[in-house]
């Protein structure tokens, strides 16, 4: 049976399913009475998607609240155990795991490092990476004893352009790190100890940390939003639809010098190759900086801003590496610019273990050079600030890769399709091909 524009009977509940979902997660615990306006469904939609539901453990009772002379009207919420999904991030300094109940109350967590010396592509070398997501992925399901069976999927944030193909499923393309079309889903399918039916979900990760802050972060409530993320490097993610995915953009491989300094990613000029943290602090030497002897980049940055902005009234700024970020705020409110220009954009927001250590900082700085570089209007529309969710929303958003989807299916998992037989007439050339 079909409804008239097209979609069929089957088509239409799952929709219903998901408007009621998503509201209840976000605006929930509800009564009925108040899905029917919130999801514009008829009161006997939402009776009846709301036993489904109950029906699946996927919502339960959570209480009353008084109605206007009438009886008292139940509320329901979405089950926290009622599915779990883990969010991976493949950073700069460690390799961040963990396990959330469908509420995203996290349930379990290990971190692994990753080498602070040596080549950047050692760091990254694929088995060494593939390994620790073998490892920590057991780990947390162990520690949470949570039966691999019951996870809706695996998110995972990656540095780097994320490409499908039919049979690898997600090719990663990190060319700052040396992953020249790495089927990473199709490795970690084959050295992870999950069901078949689990997804993997393998997206950039300035992608997830705007999903995360559109979600529950800075974004809420905003129309459109970038989410940059900076770190070693720099990256974004524009997000036109506040329930809708983002799109990860290379932010900082656009070209702010022509024939400058010479980037990670072997170009010339690019933004990274003077915001990103790891250009920062070689500026920073270069100029006659010195950074702690055997320091780690997060604790290199943080002496380099102490030099420039002493805590101590007494103390004097070190003139070079105060000139070097102010030097890099022009850079960055010219990138800024260059962003609100192109997507004029509610709002930008700042995020990434350097971005929140600068952006308390200079981000007024910044701001001001973006305001003078780019065009007035969109300008006069975008407001500038800092990300909320801290270093880890990373990992929240990867999680909510797998949610996203699972929400759009309506809170029904993967179901396993079956096999149907070839065309006739393709059986019968089969054999007229040749070899």
């Amino acid at each position: 049976m079909h409804a008239r524009s097209g979609r069929t009977v089957r088509d239409l509940r799952r929709e219903n399913r998901t408007a009621v979902l998503r509201r209840l997660y976000f605006d929930g615990p509800m009564s009925r009475l108040m899905l029917g306006p919130a999801t514009g469904l008829s009161s006997g939609s939402v009776s009846n998607v709301v036993a489904e539901l109950v029906a699946e453990g996927l919502v339960e009772e959570a209480g009353s609240v008084d109605s206007a002379g009438g009886r008292p009207r139940t509320l329901v919420r979405i089950t926290p155990a009622s599915g779990f999904m883990i969010g991976v991030d493949i950073g700069e300094t460690r390799i961040r795991i963990e396990l959330f109940d469908l509420t995203l109350t996290e349930l379990a967590r290990t971190e692994h490092p990753l080498a602070s010396s040596g080549p950047r592509t050692a760091r990254y070398d694929v088995d060494l990476v593939v390994a620790h997501l073998r490892e920590g992925i057991a780990e947390v399901l162990r520690t949470a004893d949570v039966p691999a069976e019951r996870l809706i999927g695996v998110g995972v944030g990656v540095p780097g352009i994320v490409s499908r193909d039919a049979g690898d499923g997600a090719v990663v393309h990190g060319q700052t790190i040396g992953w020249d079309a790495v089927p990473f889903e199709r490795l970690l399918r084959a050295a992870v100890e999950l069901p078949e039916a689990v997804p993997y979900w393998i997206d950039n990760g300035a992608k997830t940390l705007g999903q995360a802050e559109m979600w529950f972060g800075a974004g809420r409530g905003a129309r459109s939003a970038v989410v940059v993320l900076f770190g070693s490097g720099v990256g974004a993610c524009v997000l036109t639809d506040p329930m809708g995915p983002g799109r990860a953009l290379e932010w900082g491989h656009l070209t702010v010098r022509v024939r400058g300094r010479r980037c990670r990613c072997g170009a010339q000029g690019c933004l990274e190759a003077y915001a990103g943290a790891e250009a920062l602090l070689a500026r920073w030497c270069e100029a006659g900086g010195q950074p702690p002897t055997g320091a780690d980049e997060e604790t290199a940055l943080t002496a380099m801003l102490t030099a420039a902005y002493p805590v101590d009234p007494g103390t004097d700024p070190d003139a070079t590496a105060l000139s070097v970020l102010e030097e890099t705020a022009e850079y960055l409110g010219a990138g800024f610019a260059d962003l609100i220009n192109l997507f004029q954009p509610d709002r930008i927001l700042v995020g990434g273990w350097a971005g929140l250590q600068l952006g308390t900082r200079f981000l007024e700085t910044v701001t001001g050079y973006a305001m003078e570089y780019a065009l007035r209007y969109p300008a006069s529309r975008t407001a500038v600030g800092m990300g909320t969710l801290g270093p880890e929303a990373v990992t929240v958003g990867a999680a909510l890769l797998p949610l996203v989807d699972f929400f759009a299916q309506g809170g029904r998992r993967p179901e396993t399709k079956p096999s149907v037989p070839a065309p006739a007439w393709q059986s019968a050339l089969q054999d007229r091909v040749s070899p």
